[in-house]
């Protein structure tokens, strides 16, 4: 896996396995008792559903405890003037003659439907550390690349972003 992650993604990795050891995993097993006591398990949709729930949870926690054990911490930090984690940056196709904004953010919050790109990405690669009026390429294989212009950088720091799913 080896996802790059932020001391605030550890944080708030280990906070949820926390509340899903603590309180979730909880719920889960007295809801498969309490469908359980309902009495024929071969026709008991609730007894599958709370199983399932159950199982799902288990599955989660693994998840996100194989991904801190393999995960590589990446510093958020950056120059004032730089493009760096967490900041939205307003770029310019040249090639498309359009202008959008995206956040840089670890791979485990990217979500492409809400802008926020992960520093792992083309784009992402491509503008870490540059300043604004920067003309960058980004690279996207050997046979094909375009060019962007930093038109802003906007250093507002990290939001409350959930951690995608598996």
């Amino acid at each position: 896996m080896k996802e790059k992650l932020t001391q605030k993604d550890v944080e708030k990795i280990q906070q949820e396995i926390d509340h899903r050891k603590l309180v979730v995993r909880k719920e889960a097993i007295e809801a498969v008792k309490e469908a359980r006591a309902q009495g024929d398990l071969s026709e008991n949709f609730e007894y599958y559903a709370a199983k399932k729930h159950k199982n799902q949870n288990e599955s989660r926690i693994r998840y996100l405890e194989n991904m801190l054990k393999t995960a590589t911490i990446v510093s958020d930090d950056s120059k004032d003037d730089e493009v760096g984690m967490d900041d939205i940056v307003e770029v310019y196709f040249e090639e498309d003659d359009e202008i959008e904004k995206y956040k840089l953010v670890t791979s485990i919050r990217g979500n492409s439907m809400e802008n926020r790109i992960s520093i792992e990405s083309p784009i992402g690669m491509a503008l870490k550390g540059h300043k604004v009026g920067d003309r960058v390429e980004v690279k996207v294989n050997d046979n094909y690349s375009y060019f962007l212009e930093i038109r802003s950088i906007d250093k507002t720091g990290s939001e409350d972003e959930e951690i995608r799913g598996f």
